[in-house]
């Protein structure tokens, strides 16, 4: 897609930023920026985009996302309403790969370092243990200063760089097609309107009329931007929002296909295989075991 390039601030006496933001809101658009992005969702859940990966987030989530790599935090509805009792907290770092020097990345002792940072190009979630561990690090970079603030940040790295449970986000082949990103809004309305209306049926006619194109210019136009199809799109959208009932485990499985935009049980389950790997049952029954 094409995002809207973001500007990161950094203070006079920083040369990277560390921030918390405690409104959902912050932010909320398909964007990127040349920083590598550390962050933590202390508290917060909803859909999340790095590239060409769509999938769920939730509080305790950690990514890395590397330099010019799209990405865009969606938070749940219920996070906007006036009467909302839910709370956003999230902790969140950017940096330039070479702020502390073109020369230091080359050094021998960094090359695991290095090598996390390329992987990160894709966009990682981090797993396991080190999840505890890296969101430590970052409460603790969000009240440092000086030469404190540059340890914490390698320390938090060389924690992710040495952990083997991390999930690649954005497929291989994936492009970014940012460089000229005068059409954002375009993205932006399409985005929403799907995430408002995936429980419906979509009509070509009308997602087309929301970015002011035809239908036929309209699959052109997203294929080429996105590397995949609407269709594809909307059906990991839906299978996405499914795993997340399918966690929160408050209806029975036959129900959230409905829930989650399916029109039946069969499609529903092929889609969700397809794409996960796995069952409903057995996804289910393996983040149950895994908690």
């Amino acid at each position: 897609m094409k995002p809207q390039l973001l500007k990161v601030s950094t203070g006079p006496a920083q040369s990277f930023s560390v921030r918390q933001d405690l409104v959902p809101h912050f932010n909320n658009k398909w964007h990127y920026h040349p920083e590598i992005e550390l962050i933590h969702f202390k508290k917060g859940e909803g859909t999340q985009f790095v590239g060409d990966s769509i999938k769920q987030f939730k509080a305790g989530d950690i990514v890395l996302i590397g330099s010019q790599l799209p990405h865009y935090w969606r938070f749940d509805d219920s996070y906007f309403k006036e009467d909302a009792k839910k709370t956003t907290d999230v902790r969140v770092a950017h940096f330039c790969e070479n702020f502390w020097g073109e020369q230091f990345l080359l050094l021998p002792e960094n090359k695991l370092l290095k090598n996390v940072l390329e992987k990160a190009k894709r966009g990682i979630k981090i797993n396991g243990k080190t999840k505890a561990v890296v969101a430590d690090i970052l409460e603790r970079m969000l009240h440092s200063e000086g030469s404190e603030r540059i340890i914490l940040l390698m320390e938090a790295l060389n924690a992710i760089a040495n952990c083997n449970q991390v999930t690649v986000l954005a497929s291989i082949g994936f492009r970014n097609n940012a460089t000229l990103a005068s059409d954002n809004e375009r993205i932006n309305a399409i985005y929403e309107y799907t995430l408002a209306n995936f429980r419906n049926k979509i009509h070509l006619e009308d997602v087309a009329a929301i970015a002011y194109i035809s239908p036929n210019s309209f699959c052109r136009y997203f294929k080429s931007h996105t590397q995949k199809t609407y269709s594809q799109f909307l059906i990991e959208l839906k299978v996405g929002h499914a795993c997340k009932l399918l966690i929160e485990n408050k209806v029975i499985i036959k129900q959230l296909c409905y829930e989650s935009g399916f029109n039946n049980f069969a499609s529903f389950h092929k889609f969700f295989k397809q794409i996960t790997g796995k069952s409903p049952l057995s996804y289910q029954k393996e983040f149950m075991y895994q908690s």
